[in-house]
C-alpha cells in the first residue's frame, strides 16, 4: 500500500511539473510576434531565401537580431552571431566535352562537369578506384586525369557522392592530377533525373587550390572505362571544357547559446536547429508566382529555433542551449556539415540535437518525429507533445530515407542523438507534394492553430531534455551507437 502511495505521488508529482511548465510556455509565447516573424521570413522582399541570392543577407540579419533581442550570446570564435562558410557557385559550363578512344561524353548527355575550371587538351587517365587517400598511394599522377567510381564501399547515399567528390578533388590536387572524372555506375538512381538536377548552378564549400580542379561524372552503368584504362596503352581523353565561371560567396550559419544554471550540466549543450534558407526563384505555377517562399521548409523551424531563444533566455534550463540556424540545407546540407567538420564547441559537448525541418503537413493532430524510436529522450519528446493534445509518431515513409536527408544526419554520424521534429505527415501523399518546393508554400496556406502548438510543444520537448537527470544516448543496435560511444565514451 506504502509503495502504491509512493507511486501516485510521483506521477502527481511528474503531471504537476508538465502541467506548470507548459503553462510557462502557454504565457510566454507570443504568437503574433512569432507570425510576424514568420510573414517577413516568406515574403517576396527574400526571394527565397536562395543562399546565392543577395537578398539572403536580410534572412540571416533579421534572424540574428532577434536571437541578439531575446537575450543569447554570441559563440566564442564566431563573427559575432555568424559562422563565415566560404562558399562557391560552379555554373554549367558553355561546351563540355570529353573524348575517350571511341566514346564521345557531352553535357547534359552523359556528362556533368560540377566544378572546377575550364581546360582543354589530351591527358593520360589513371584509375584510382574510388578516390580514396591510399588509393593514390605509389601512382603517378602529375599532369593526369583520376579517375574513380563515385561514392566509396557503404557510401552511396545521394549525400555521400556530393561530399566524398570533394575529398577526391582534394586528394587528386595533393598527388599531381589535373581533374578528377567520376565514374557513376549507380544503376538504382537514374542518370536522367541525376542529370536533371546537376546540370546547373552547384553550390559547395570553397576548398581553395582543390576547387579549381574540373570535377567531372561521366555516365558508365557498364563500366567501361576501367576495361579501356586497363588495356595498358596509356589511353588519354580529349578534354574541352570551355566557359565555365565560378563565383565565391560567402555564407553564414547563425549560431548563439544560453547558459544553463546546473553547475554539473551547463558544459553540456543541447543544439536546436533549423535550416534558413530554401530554393529561391523557380517555374511559375498557375498563377504566375514563381517565388519559392519556404513557409513549411523550413521557415516555421527557423521561428519555432527563434521563440526558443526566447523562452529559454527568461527561463534558463539546467543544460545550455545552441541555437543553430543552418545555411545550405537545400544545397547538400553545406552550413550543417561545415559546423559538423568545424565545430565552434566541441561535438562530445553538444548531446542532443532536436533538429527541425519538414516538406508540410497533412494530419494536425500529430508531430511526426523522424527519428522516434532511436533515442533514450523519445519519452521525453512524446510528454510535451501530449501536452499540447497532439501525438509523436514516428516515420511513416522510411523509404523516403528522411532521415539521412535532413541536417540532423550531419550530427548523427558523429554520434550525437540527433531526430528531426517534423509537421505532422502520415505519408508523401498529394496534400504534402503541393506545397513541397513549390510556389504555393506561403504563410496564408497553413494552419496557424497547428503550427503554434508545434512550436509550443517544440519549446517544451528541448526543455524536458534540457532538465533530464540523463544524458540522451542512442538506443542499443542503432546505427550510430557506436559512433555515440567513440563520442562520448561507453557510459
Amino acid at each position: 500500500m506504502k509503495k502504491s502511495l509512493v507511486g501516485l505521488g510521483l506521477l502527481l508529482s511528474v503531471t504537476f511539473v508538465a502541467e506548470a511548465q507548459k503553462k510557462k510556455i502557454e504565457k510566454k509565447f507570443d504568437e503574433k510576434s512569432a507570425i510576424a516573424d514568420l510573414t517577413y521570413l516568406t515574403s517576396d522582399e527574400l526571394k527565397g531565401r536562395d543562399p546565392s541570392y543577395p537578398e539572403m543577407e536580410m534572412a540571416y540579419n533579421y534572424i540574428s537580431m532577434q536571437l541578439e533581442e531575446a537575450g543569447a550570446k554570441p559563440l566564442p570564435g564566431a563573427d559575432g552571431y555568424f559562422q563565415n562558410i566560404p562558399f562557391r557557385l560552379s555554373t554549367p559550363p558553355s561546351k563540355g566535352q570529353i573524348s575517350i578512344e571511341d566514346s564521345v561524353y557531352s553535357q547534359g548527355v552523359n556528362l556533368l562537369v560540377l566544378d572546377g575550371e575550364a581546360l582543354s587538351g589530351s591527358f593520360e587517365l589513371v584509375d584510382v578506384g574510388f578516390g580514396l587517400e591510399s588509393d593514390f598511394e605509389g601512382k603517378d599522377l602529375k599532369g593526369k586525369i583520376a579517375v574513380s567510381s563515385v561514392g566509396a564501399p557503404n557510401k552511396m547515399s545521394p549525400a555521400d557522392l556530393f561530399s566524398l567528390g570533394r575529398e577526391k578533388t582534394a586528394n587528386a590536387k595533393k598527388a599531381g592530377a589535373i581533374a578528377v572524372i567520376e565514374r557513376f555506375n549507380i544503376p538504382s538512381i537514374p542518370w536522367q533525373l541525376v542529370s536533371n538536377y546537376l546540370n546547373r548552378p552547384q553550390m559547395g564549400v570553397d576548398n581553395g587550390e582543390s576547387s579549381k580542379l574540373p570535377y567531372i561524372w561521366v555516365k558508365d552503368l557498364a563500366n567501361a572505362l576501367p576495361k579501356v584504362i586497363a588495356t595498358g596503352d596509356t589511353p588519354k581523353a580529349k578534354l574541352e571544357i570551355e566557359g565555365k565561371n565560378n563565383t565565391l560567396i560567402e555564407g553564414k550559419n547563425i549560431l548563439a547559446y544560453i547558459e544553463g544554471t546546473d553547475k554539473n550540466l551547463k558544459d553540456e549543450y543541447v543544439m536546436l536547429s533549423a535550416h534558413y534558407d530554401h530554393v529561391g526563384i523557380g517555374r511559375p505555377d498557375a498563377e504566375g508566382d514563381s517565388i519559392y517562399n519556404g513557409a513549411r521548409d523550413n521557415a516555421v523551424g527557423t521561428v519555432a529555433v527563434i521563440n526558443a531563444a526566447k523562452f529559454f533566455a527568461n527561463k534558463r534550463p539546467k543544460r545550455s542551449v545552441l541555437l543553430a540556424l543552418w545555411t545550405a540545407e537545400e544545397k547538400g546540407l553545406l552550413g550543417s556539415k561545415y559546423f559538423a567538420s568545424n565545430p565552434l564547441i566541441p561535438l562530445n559537448q553538444i548531446v542532443y540535437n532536436l533538429n527541425i525541418d519538414g516538406a508540410g503537413y497533412n494530419d494536425t493532430s500529430i508531430i511526426t518525429v523522424i527519428g522516434l524510436g532511436r533515442t533514450t529522450a523519445d519519452n521525453l519528446v512524446a510528454e510535451a507533445v501530449a501536452e499540447f493534445g497532439l501525438e509523436a509518431v514516428e516515420d511513416p515513409a522510411p523509404e523516403q530515407g528522411l532521415y539521412d536527408r535532413s541536417d540532423n544526419v550531419s550530427f548523427a554520424v558523429h554520434g550525437i542523438p540527433a531526430p528531426t521534429f517534423s509537421l505532422g505527415f502520415t505519408a508523401f501523399d498529394d496534400e504534402i507534394n503541393k506545397y513541397y518546393h513549390k510556389a504555393g508554400d506561403e504563410v496564408d496556406s497553413l494552419d496557424l492553430d497547428y503550427v503554434t502548438l508545434y512550436w509550443k510543444s517544440y519549446i517544451l520537448a528541448a526543455q524536458n531534455i534540457a532538465n533530464s537527470a540523463d544524458q540522451p544516448m542512442w538506443v542499443a543496435g542503432d546505427k550510430y551507437e557506436e559512433a555515440g560511444k567513440k563520442l562520448y565514451g561507453d557510459k
